[in-house]
């Protein structure tokens, strides 16, 4: 009877075991989904602030700069950020392609988002004398 028991506590430890492995799993997952959601809600916050700063500067040539700009600082963010930047970019340019507007500033305008994504200097896309507040 002394190895039905110990067999039957092993497999009660076993089992216990297994479900705390799954909760923390658990645990791990929605902290890892409430991360990327947070990041995912600043790139989308640097998004609409790069183009407030865009519409605000009224500066002809810039438009690359506030998209390279905004796609750049919503991907340090994170992979949530990245994702945000990438979905409003092609959502603006589908849009914007839609609208019959050129397909070649569309295509520019998306190597500019990449560019951003990318983690590269958004200051490559900076007009000349486009002030420093921006």
């Amino acid at each position: 009877m002394k190895n039905g028991t110990q067999s039957f506590f092993s497999m009660i430890l076993k089992m216990k075991l297994l479900t705390g492995l799954i909760f923390c799993s658990m645990i791990l997952g929605a902290s890892s989904i409430l991360s990327f959601v947070h990041e995912a809600t600043l790139g989308a916050w640097d998004m609409w602030r790069a183009y407030s700063d865009m519409k605000e500067a009224n500066w002809i040539g810039a438009d690359k700069y506030f998209h390279t700009r905004g796609n750049y600082d919503a991907a340090q963010r994170g992979p949530g950020g990245a994702w945000a930047a990438e979905v409003i970019s092609d959502a603006r340019e589908n849009f914007q392609g839609f609208l019959s507007r050129g397909h070649e500033d569309v295509a520019e305008d998306q190597k500019a988002n990449q560019w951003g994504r990318s983690g590269q200097d958004p200051n490559h896309f900076r007009p000349s004398g486009l002030p420093d507040k921006y």
